[in-house]
């Protein structure tokens, strides 16, 4: 199941049939093991990595680190679970450090996110403080990368 798992990852578009010939098992046998992997949700989704920049409709985009209270019996997962609901939040992590959590925010420019930041994040009685990081450019993200340059190779220079 790794090998199908793997193709995936790299390429959600990949078909049964690309499947079945890289890893060499029978399409049905592929199809039975995808219906199995989404049922069980090790499949979490399949998408698409977007440049939205080129089409001009770029979002804006921060790393907000938060500390909070973890509560009796629940530890740091219940306060996680809530702000991972927030439409806002693309992605949470909890992390060491001084910080307790990483999240990723969306929004359509920097007041969205700084009013998500005021106004819902830090009014959560068990967030006791943040720190607020602007993407300004992504380089890479989710193995992929974004806007290089697309004449090369992608090996890296090697220098003596």
């Amino acid at each position: 199941m790794e090998d199908i798992l793997r193709i995936l990852e790299q390429d959600g578009r990949a078909s049964e049939d690309k499947i079945a010939e890289l890893t060499g098992r029978s399409k049905a046998e592929i199809h039975s093991i995808m219906n199995e992997l989404e049922e069980d949700k090790t499949i979490l989704s399949y998408r698409a990595h977007i440049d939205w920049n080129k089409l001009g409709q770029g979002s804006v985009f921060a790393m907000i680190e938060v500390k909070i209270a973890p509560q009796r019996d629940v530890g740091f997962d219940s306060i996680a679970m809530r702000i991972a609901r927030f439409p806002e939040v693309r992605s949470l992590h909890l992390v060491s450090g001084d910080y307790d959590l990483a999240a990723q925010i969306e929004g359509n420019n920097i007041y969205d996110i700084s009013n998500f930041v005021t106004n819902t994040l830090s009014t959560i009685d068990a967030v006791q403080g943040t720190s607020t990081h602007f993407i300004l450019k992504r380089y890479k993200e989710d193995g992929v990368l974004i806007g290089g340059d697309e004449t090369t190779d992608g090996r890296l220079p090697v220098s003596l």
